[in-house]
């Protein structure tokens, strides 16, 4: 069955418990499998492929709020958390809920860098919006590592 994109929530890690990505317009996790390619004299003409490393990627947009100081929401992350986190290198533990109104549903899990961070600011009376994309490093799980 379909379910609506807006019950897919990415949380990081906080240390003691996952906290939500605060107001995400867009969630997308990609995942790649590196093809490796030979041909040799055993098979004259053909190229033989074999799969390689799996990576993957989660990318995401969302309205920018203040999460990290007084008066901001402190339940969630946003841009201004993310970006201490990725200023200081900080290799980030992640839980994506594909469907957060179903326990059952799909989890996944992981650890990522913050490679890419960007903040817009735009006039009148646009919304403030980022974007992020945290390269996992390792695999993709399906239970909680930290649990």
């Amino acid at each position: 069955m379909a379910q609506k994109g807006e019950l897919g929530i990415i949380y990081i890690w906080n240390t003691t418990a996952y906290k939500p990505l605060g107001c995400l317009t867009s969630t997308s996790l990609s995942t790649t499998v590196s093809s490796i390619e030979s041909n040799t004299k055993c098979h004259p003409g053909v190229t033989k492929k074999t799969a390689g490393t799996f990576n993957g990627s989660l990318s995401l947009e969302g309205e920018y709020i203040n999460t990290t100081t007084n008066g901001g929401d402190n339940q969630k992350a946003s841009h201004d958390a993310l970006f201490l986190l990725q200023k200081a290198k900080t290799k980030i533990n992640f839980k994506l809920d594909t469907n957060v109104s179903d326990a059952t549903s799909v989890k996944y899990y992981g650890e990522a860098i913050i490679s890419d961070l960007s903040a817009d600011f735009g006039s009148g009376d646009d919304l403030a919006t980022f974007s992020a994309t945290f390269d996992i490093d390792g695999d993709i799980l399906t239970e909680d590592p930290l649990d």
